[in-house]
């Protein structure tokens, strides 16, 4: 297959097509996948599948891999990680642009996201060499207690389409760095980003069967990782109701899960807050991917007082964004990526306001027709509305008043969701009895930023198991193993 003209990239060479297993491009033997632009509709091309049986071949490939590369120093890894990390950031450019066509986003948003995800990279590559164990004093004199963290085994990781290249890299990477050889199934609607991702880490030098990716029906492919005795690990990023059966399916061979799911992220601006500040940042991390975020935020709550001028504020801003292809100047967020995602934000719109909410922006599909939808903001949602109740991800939110903390705490943490939580505010009372009180495994006060390869990122309740990024990272790509000494 040839690369279409319209992806115009310098580097050709990084638009691939079949998926990469044992350090080759392998024929597919599934069912082709065609890829669209969701800005335009056009067919950008299609990548190769493969069955269930070829993906257990990628598996094996890893497992074969596994003793040489768990054996290999850290300093090693590391130094192979590094440059994945450099050639990431020497091809940021065409990595963006094949992001923003297969994906949407604006092409700036894009190039964010390539360096943010080429920091994990970095990151764990430096991280890896500091795997320490322990030496823990001995109930006698003639023994030691030595306790040492292992590689866990062959990994595999499933990563969605909103973020289809830091994902990746946040995933592999503590992967790579800790031991283990890792087999990533992508999104279907982005795949080429994942196979540009892989050319590098060919171009890096990563052994055969250390990184692989591969392509085909996710729930198929799904139950390869979940039934294979060789995996030890799952890492995967999605909805709640996917993780859940991923995690049912996981316990049969006892598998380690790393789970980041859904969120119904509260953002609360207190009475006290730089109102300017609060509306900026409400904007940016509402309107992000077009609210196709995990942590965008779902319910803006405005403490009474100040109600009416964030609502008119806000909903101004949210009116003057530019909507548009990723592509051109100055567009802030781009299309929805399917029309089944374009339905659901419709349908979450007609169910609130048949309950009694008012849209005061938006609140249809834009102008622009396709997968575009207007930024919309409604306020006097019932509670019982299912805007307030689901993940929205799309650009939609809503804005309801509270009298007083404790009616903000009891609203912001009314949801079966834990995963990101913001709120502004100027008293330094207020900002840790409100951190603590907030019920989500991420806080940002004062900044709608809540991730970076230096902090840890996931959430509690339904919002999922374990953290990526920071040291704590790549801890769940380890066992600890306990050796006694005796005779001594």
């Amino acid at each position: 297959m040839s690369a279409p003209r319209s992806f115009g990239l310098r580097d050709a060479d990084l638009l691939r097509h079949q998926p990469y297993i044992n350090g080759a491009w392998a024929s597919g033997d599934g069912i082709p996948l065609e890829v669209t632009n969701p800005a335009t509709g056009e067919i950008l091309g299609s990548v190769e599948t493969i069955t269930p049986e070829s993906v257990a071949h990628a598996v094996a490939a890893a497992e074969v891999a596994f003793p040489a590369w768990r054996a290999r120093p850290a300093q090693e890894r590391g130094a192979l990680l590094e440059k994945w990390h450099d050639l990431i950031l020497q091809h940021a450019d065409d990595l963006a642009r094949i992001m923003t066509l297969e994906q949407g986003k604006p092409l700036d948003e894009a190039r964010g996201e390539v360096q943010s995800g080429a920091a994990f990279a970095k990151w764990f590559a430096e991280e890896g060499q500091r795997v320490y164990g322990e030496i823990v004093p001995s109930p006698a004199n003639d023994r030691r207690l030595l306790v040492f963290r292992e590689a866990v085994g062959v990994c595999a990781a499933i990563t969605p389409w909103n973020f289809p290249s830091s994902m990746i890299v946040r995933k592999a990477a503590p992967a790579l760095a800790a031991g283990c050889p890792l087999i990533l199934k992508p999104a279907e609607t982005t795949p080429f980003s994942a196979l540009a991702l892989a050319e590098l880490a060919r171009r890096a030098g990563f052994p055969p069967g250390v990184f692989n990716v591969v392509l085909g029906d996710p729930a198929k492919i799904g139950k390869v990782f979940t039934g294979h005795p060789a995996i030890r690990k799952i890492s995967f990023t999605g909805s709640t109701r996917v993780g859940r059966l991923l995690l049912a399916e996981a316990a049969q061979q006892v598998q380690k899960v790393t789970l980041e799911l859904g969120g119904n992220a509260p953002f609360i601006v207190f009475e006290d807050a730089d109102l300017d500040a609060a509306v900026a940042g409400a904007i940016a991390a509402k309107f992000r991917n077009a609210g196709q975020v995990c942590v965008a935020v779902n319910r803006i709550l405005a403490h009474a007082s100040l109600f009416d001028r964030f609502v008119e504020r806000f909903a101004a801003a949210a009116a003057a964004l530019k909507v548009g292809n990723g592509l051109e100047a100055d567009v802030r967020f781009g299309p929805l990526i399917t029309q089944p995602s374009l339905d659901r934000i419709t349908a979450l719109v007609a169910d609130a306001v048949a309950g009694g909410a008012r849209i005061v922006t938006g609140g249809k599909p834009h102008a622009l027709g396709g997968l575009f939808y207007e930024p919309t903001v409604l306020t006097h949602a019932a509670p019982d509305a299912r805007v307030l109740r689901e993940e929205i991800f799309g650009p939609l939110v809503t804005i309801q008043p509270f009298a007083d903390d404790a009616e903000a705490i009891r609203i912001a943490n009314d949801t079966e969701y834990g995963l990101a939580s913001y709120f502004y505010t100027r008293d330094l009372g207020r900002l840790f009895r409100i951190s603590g009180a907030l019920q989500f495994g991420m806080v940002a006060v004062n900044t709608p930023v809540i991730a970076s390869a230096a902090s840890p990122f996931g959430g509690i309740k339904a919002s999922g198991l374990g953290r990526e990024g920071s040291r704590h990272g790549i801890l769940d790509y380890l066992e600890l193993k306990t050796v006694w000494v005796a005779g001594l």
